[in-house]
């Protein structure tokens, strides 16, 4: 029953390299006056008072390096700068102003000054910390040309302790990049240098925020929150230093305002405190009612703001059996979308604040309730807007190795089903096939999984986290899953979405283009909720709202009135088949992106290809 037309139309072809088309969002404008993020906390679930941003222009140099890949930790600062580039956009993005590739032979580097903002004073025991949302690759820091340090990886948050490099009046803040893209085997996502159908343009360096915070000596340095479904909040935190002005660590609940819950805890000997709370009849969270609870923790001077959800997530039988997503012990049919994450203005970088809402909101109107952002982390405050608006989220790790093999990870399984449960992933043997062959590669995608699961943890949108994507840099599955849940035992794992599936984790997650939907009888014992965690992609080319002449997708409809139609179809067949078992599905995708026009919103986000034309008008 493999739909032959549909292979053959959405086969891999050699990427044409023709110039993409410019294309500007409702918010290209905004970002460019660089007032995209202005005054928002990059982290509202651990915010304090004090913070400034540093996005905007700062000075760039991209120069040739002999030995990039060792140069970038020690290398000179360049004699002369190439011009200006606005942060928090990489060089490679419209809204740089610098729009150039970086090569992997070469270095980039960045400056500006700045000043220890009002209210910063670090005397008195108080320090000063540059934070960076993400670099892409690997960077190296320095404050008055003093190294402060270092950090290897493209999609995580990291941050330097400056102070001790500051002197009176203006500083200087620069950092030497190195990013290999594809020609490395670093964890990088869907970017390639050589762009082209499902891959997208390569972007490096600074592409999420960059900002100062003072902070006590002795503070709060990270919180782990567990609010279950019965109002029992336990929360995790690890100070740092002792409190002049009071040894413990106390804890506030507000709802809408109201103090609902206190409580205090000494610090361990490791510096962690674990206040246990208890909420009477909490407001529980849900897609149609996604309530919030407001943090506030002080240790002495510090005080930091978060907030918490109480909800529950389990996989468990409905009362005919079928396994399921629960949400608050009540089980919830997931209706998906795929999310990449890209913007044609910003590349990975979204525009605004206001766009990452917009993204949230539209799937919410078209009446899904999951978005399953795709082999990226995203902005912190993304997730937040998922937490405020009710959006479920099934969170990717970031996929890397080497390039995946055609073979192993399109025409095998596409042609032949019974290949999926038949191909071990903890073989050695089976890793070159895989992309996981590179031993570096392997150690870097479990540290980041995990780095990746603590960091996202307290987001109470986030109800799966998956692991493997069609079997790109795929390996011993079963073991990724223990470590996950060691980490997080609150949330179900998607172990291999696509194919090649390993028995283990929390779901059978396949992806079906080519086939006629149908429900997939699971072989692991005990069974496990099947969802369809890729399918669609009809293809609809809007000539003005397009990065080029050219289309992919996975059935061309020539128009957006029967891209709607196909759309309904293919939306109605899946859901049809709640009731003959499936847990869920996750349609592709949310937005075209540059060759893709398998969206429901055009790339520049300026037309809802699913949305009726009368109800447009109407609004």
């Amino acid at each position: 029953m493999l739909d032959i037309k549909r292979v053959i139309a959405s086969a891999p072809r050699k990427p044409e390299q023709a110039e993409l088309r410019p294309l500007t969002t409702p918010w290209s404008e905004q970002a460019a006056a660089g007032k995209g993020r202005a005054g928002l906390h990059p982290h509202p679930q651990f915010a304090r008072a004090g913070f400034e941003l540093l996005d905007g222009w700062w000075d760039y140099a991209i120069v040739d390096a002999d030995s990039a890949a060792q140069a970038w930790r020690d290398a000179a600062p360049p004699n002369a700068w190439d011009g200006c580039i606005l942060v928090p956009f990489s060089p490679e993005a419209p809204l740089s102003g610098a729009e150039r590739q970086l090569q992997p032979d070469e270095l980039l580097w960045y400056r500006r000054p700045f000043a220890v903002p009002d209210g910063m004073d670090v005397e008195g025991g108080r320090r000063l910390v540059v934070h960076f949302e993400a670099v892409d690759y690997a960077c190296a820091c320095y404050v008055n040309r003093v190294r402060v340090g270092e950090h290897v990886g493209g999609y995580l948050p990291f941050a330097f302790d400056v102070t001790d490099a500051l002197v009176s009046g203006e500083n200087e803040l620069s950092i030497c990049v190195w990013d290999p893209s594809d020609a490395g085997v670093q964890l990088r996502g869907k970017q390639r240098l050589k762009r082209g159908g499902i891959w997208y343009t390569a972007q490096s360096g600074i592409w999420q925020s960059v900002w100062l915070e003072a902070v006590p000596e002795a503070r709060i340095e990270r919180l782990a929150v567990d609010a279950s479904v019965e109002g029992r909040l336990t929360l995790r935190a690890v100070v740092r230093g002792a409190a002049v002005d009071g040894g413990e660590l106390t804890v506030r609940v507000f709802d809408e305002g109201a103090e609902v819950a206190r409580a205090s805890a000494a610090p361990a000997a490791d510096g962690t405190c674990e206040p246990i709370l208890d909420v009477a009849r909490p407001h529980r969270w849900s897609t149609d009612d996604p309530h919030l609870y407001d943090l506030e923790l002080t240790y002495g001077s510090d005080r930091v703001t978060s907030y918490c959800a109480f909800r529950t997530v389990s996989v468990e039988a409905d009362e005919h059996g079928a396994r399921r997503l629960f949400l608050n012990h009540e089980p919830l049919f997931l209706r998906g979308v795929l999310d990449q994450g890209y913007w044609p203005d910003g590349l990975m970088t979204a525009p605004s604040d206001e766009a990452l809402a917009f993204d949230v909101r539209s799937m919410k109107d078209l009446g899904f309730n999951l978005l399953r952002k795709h082999i990226k982390v995203e902005s912190d405050r993304w997730y937040y807007h998922c937490d405020r608006l009710g959006m479920l989220v099934w969170q990717d790790m970031v996929s890397g190795g080497a390039a995946p093999s055609p073979w192993h990870s399109s025409y095998k399984p596409t042609f032949f089903r019974g290949s999926w449960g038949r191909y071990a992933d903890d073989d050695p043997r089976h890793f070159p096939g895989l992309a996981s062959d590179s031993a570096a590669f392997r150690a870097e995608w479990t540290e980041a999984c995990e780095d990746t699961v603590r960091y996202l943890g307290n987001h109470p949108s986030i109800v799966t986290w998956v692991l493997f994507n069609e079997a790109w840099g795929q390996f011993d599955a079963r073991r990724a899953v223990e470590r996950v849940r060691a980490i997080d035992p609150s949330r179900p794992v998607d172990a291999v979405s696509g194919w090649y599936d390993q028995a283990c984790g929390d779901f059978l997650s396949v992806h079906n283009y080519f086939r006629p939907l149908e429900v997939y009888r699971d072989e692991a014992r005990p069974a496990r909720a099947f969802v369809i965690s890729e399918f669609g992609g009809s293809s609809c080319h809007l000539a003005d709202h397009s990065s080029l002449a050219t289309s992919y997708g996975y059935a061309a409809c020539p128009d957006p009135a029967s891209f709607r139609d196909a759309v309904h179809k293919t939306l109605a067949q899946a859901d049809a088949l709640e009731a003959e078992g499936l847990a869920g599905y996750v349609y592709t995708q949310l937005s075209d992106v540059e060759e893709e026009t398998n969206g429901l919103l055009t790339y520049d986000r300026r037309v809802n290809k699913l949305a009726d034309p009368a109800e447009e008008d109407a609004r």
